[in-house]
């Protein structure tokens, strides 16, 4: 009898399902996958109860409440608990804090993914062996197709969704990835489910979420200035 995977961190499943399972082409750009990683470790840090956010008083935008320790309990995983340092004494605004930390999130996550052997480096000579190409392969496509299958459950109305889950399906669906869901649906209507589901949850999670997409909008405003 086999025993069920572990469920890994949000940011983990969120790199999976935003690169082909095949390929390990990304889906989207990398800049913009970097913020939802970002966001997604304190999503993961707010479900386990070691940050909160606010004031949430009307005086500021949802995006620029300042993220607060709740607890430096650490987590025992690197780039969370890393994250918990960063917060400790500070108590960053929430868009700066997404912007500032996103900048090495996506190799981190990448290399914490090679170490728990779940990405293997592939290298490879191009131009007659004057340069090297990397390429990160999933060793098992087990780990993304149940992260994706719980999403595909959820539109399908097969399962009622946890809040791990209803976080991951409101990040799916700013950073675009619906499509990659593989669902016969409109992806239009799949994403509006998507992002009902993840309103039903916590406020907090919500106003992450909003502001990795409103991050992501300013880079897509600072590109064409």
């Amino acid at each position: 009898m086999s025993l069920p995977l572990p469920r890994l961190p949000l940011r983990d499943e969120l790199y999976l399902l935003a690169h082909d399972d095949d390929t390990a082409e990304l889906h989207l750009h990398q800049r913009a996958l970097a913020l939802g990683l970002a966001g997604a470790v304190l999503i993961d840090l707010f479900l386990a109860g070691r940050i909160h956010l606010g004031p949430r008083d009307g005086a500021r935008p949802a995006t620029d409440q300042r993220i607060r320790l709740h607890t430096d309990t650490p987590v025992g995983d690197l780039i969370a608990d890393s994250a918990l340092s960063s917060i400790r004494h500070a108590a960053p605004p929430l868009k700066m804090w997404l912007r500032t930390s996103s900048a090495d999130m996506y190799d981190r996550t990448r290399a914490g993914l090679v170490a728990a052997g779940i990405l293997r480096q592939h290298s490879r000579r191009r131009l007659g062996g004057l340069l090297r190409a990397d390429r990160y392969q999933a060793t098992d496509s087990k780990w993304a197709i149940v992260a994706r299958s719980r999403l595909r459950y959820l539109v399908a109305g097969r399962e009622q969704p946890d809040n791990h889950t209803a976080a991951l399906a409101g990040l799916t669906a700013v950073l675009g990835l619906t499509e990659h869901l593989y669902l016969d649906q409109d992806t239009t209507t799949v994403t509006t489910h998507l992002k009902a589901i993840a309103d039903q949850h916590y406020q907090a999670v919500r106003d992450i979420t909003t502001a990795v997409d409103a991050t992501i909008g300013d880079l897509a405003t600072a590109a064409y200035r």
